[in-house]
């Protein structure tokens, strides 16, 4: 089971961290990623990390604004979210994946309910 976290209203420029927190099993040797889901739009990418953390992979439009890190050791993963825009408003969601083409949902096997984030212009 994947929870997520963090979720709320922000203002355009602000920050927010998200947390995703396994249980049940032990995650530790997938990788992880960071979905979201805009109202009236298709689920997409945003970001995703190697089991190990050494790898992490973005899509463009976050690069050099959000972080994906883990702590295999709390079975947890989260997303840093800087210089948030109105675009960014969208429903987040934390999944494990079993193979490696982090960028397409058909990859993980795991999905978490989800978080809304909501950016304010």
């Amino acid at each position: 089971q994947l929870v997520e976290s963090g979720g709320g209203l922000v203002q355009a420029g602000g920050s927010l961290r998200l947390s995703c927190a396994a249980s049940g099993r032990t995650f530790s040797s997938y990788g992880m990623g960071w979905f979201r889901q805009a109202q009236g739009k298709d689920r997409e990418f945003v970001a995703a990390i190697s089991w190990s953390g050494a790898i992490t992979y973005y899509t463009d439009s976050v690069k050099g604004r959000f972080t994906i890190s883990r702590d295999n050791a709390k079975n947890s993963v989260f997303l840093e979210m800087n210089s948030l825009k109105f675009e960014d408003t969208a429903v987040y969601y934390c999944a494990a994946a079993d193979r490696t083409r982090w960028a397409v949902a058909g990859a993980y096997i795991y999905w978490g309910q989800g978080t809304l984030v909501t950016v304010s212009s």
